[in-house]
């Protein structure tokens, strides 16, 4: 009977010091939690899927888009978590926490919320993951998901990857407001 009861005692001694916190030592989050957005039209018609997931150092998005125009489509992380319709001005401007001038070709180094172009095939269908480097999701220096969220718009036209502040992409055409899963 002794012996079952400290064996009882360690295991729960060694799964208590498995509990999380819900932040590591340094602050940041477990590797366990992500954001996704759903990113819908201006009318509400669904146009993809955005998951935005951690990594050693920063954090990786993925992106899933279906029945947009073929072609090259410049899509940015934007600064508030609202996509009201139809034109979606309510996300606000580029993620942009290191302030930094727009453009991935850009000298001087391009902002958080650039990304390269996401390619749509005739089928209406693209998909692309990116590492953003120095980013997190809602801990460290660089959050994602601050107070006022963000969101994944995806823009009528190609990045021009220089034209500072918005890469000339044109109108947004999706969007989709990124939350905690």
């Amino acid at each position: 009977m002794r012996l079952t009861i400290s064996a009882a005692a360690a295991t729960l001694f060694l799964l208590g010091g498995c509990a999380t916190t819900g932040t590591t030592s340094d602050g940041t989050e477990p590797r366990g939690t992500r954001a996704f957005a759903s990113l819908f039209d201006g009318q509400g018609a669904p146009r993809g899927e955005a998951s935005v997931t951690p990594t050693a150092s920063g954090v990786r998005l993925a992106i899933s888009g279906m029945d947009l125009p073929p072609g090259a489509h410049g899509f940015h992380v934007h600064t508030v978590g609202r996509c009201d319709g139809p034109d979606f001005t309510t996300a606000g401007g580029h993620w942009n926490p290191t302030n930094h001038q727009h453009g991935r070709d850009n000298p001087q180094g391009s902002h958080m919320g650039d990304l390269p172009n996401l390619m749509i095939g005739t089928d209406g269908r693209g998909t692309l993951e990116i590492d953003i480097p120095g980013a997190s999701l809602s801990g460290g220096t660089n959050p994602l998901l601050d107070a006022d969220g963000a969101a994944l718009v995806i823009h009528a036209g190609p990045d021009d990857m220089k034209t500072d502040p918005s890469g000339n992409s044109g109108g947004r055409i999706a969007c989709g407001v990124f939350a905690a899963s």
